[in-house]
């Protein structure tokens, strides 16, 4: 495969062609194998880092209003951390398009730090090459679902507090729950409940009680919110 190819795959990998392509052979040469002729990443990495802060930043200020500061940056520490980065980095195959000396390359994975690496240099490759806007999509696509995950382990034992504050921000409503159903017998009695927020029924949740299935009712919906949110920034 000629280094043409594998730019080709990496960018179709990634999701974002490049009217520059040197820009993402760049963003993929390690230190490891720079020389006069191979430029390493090391510069768009610098970049990358500030503005991947910037988009997590602005994401986390605008839709979580009523979190203070430090919670904010405790969740922007596990977004942006080398462990989320090299998942989101692992996820899309970079480990077999990022360009390293022998050294490295006969290790028998690349180490966290380098895939990391690479995805804050081609989120400063990507804003280059475009702007701001592409870039964020390129971030938000890859770091909205671990920020799900923090905020669902978060609240995991209060669902119903956080739809609540995503429903007055977002619609300027408060959620209900009506019980849809009900089976067993009273000793062993199941629960089932959806919530409604703003007019709009999601899924239906179950629970041993009304309080377990009203949580679990409010994990779904705010779960489809969530996702709803994120694809609408991305469009």
């Amino acid at each position: 495969m000629t280094d043409d190819e594998r730019l080709q795959d990496c960018q179709e990998a990634i999701g974002y062609p490049f009217r520059t392509p040197d820009l993402l052979r760049k963003a993929l040469t390690h230190s490891s194998l720079k020389d006069d002729d191979n430029p390493s990443n090391e510069r768009l990495e610098f970049l990358g880092d500030s503005i991947l802060g910037m988009i997590v930043s602005q994401f986390l200020y605008s839709t979580m209003p009523t979190v203070d500061e430090g919670e904010l940056t405790r969740i922007k520490s596990v977004a942006v951390s080398s462990s989320t980065l090299s998942r989101c980095a692992e996820r899309m195959g970079l480990s077999g398009h990022i360009r390293v000396g022998k050294g490295v390359a006969m290790r028998p994975r690349l180490p966290r730090s380098i895939l990391a690496n690479a995805f804050e240099a081609i989120t400063a490759a990507i804003y280059l090459d475009s702007d701001i806007e592409d870039a964020r999509r390129f971030v938000l696509q890859h770091i909205v679902p671990r920020i799900e995950e923090v905020l669902e382990d978060r609240h995991s034992r209060n669902y119903k507090s956080l739809l609540q504050q995503v429903a007055q921000r977002d619609f300027s409503s408060t959620p209900t729950y009506k019980v849809v159903g009900e089976d067993g017998p009273d000793h062993r009695k199941k629960f089932r409940v959806v919530a409604i927020v703003d007019g709009t029924t999601y899924e239906e949740a179950d629970g041993k009680s009304k309080k377990e299935a009203e949580q679990q009712a409010a994990r779904l919906a705010l779960r489809l919110i969530l996702r709803s949110k994120k694809r609408g920034r991305m469009g």
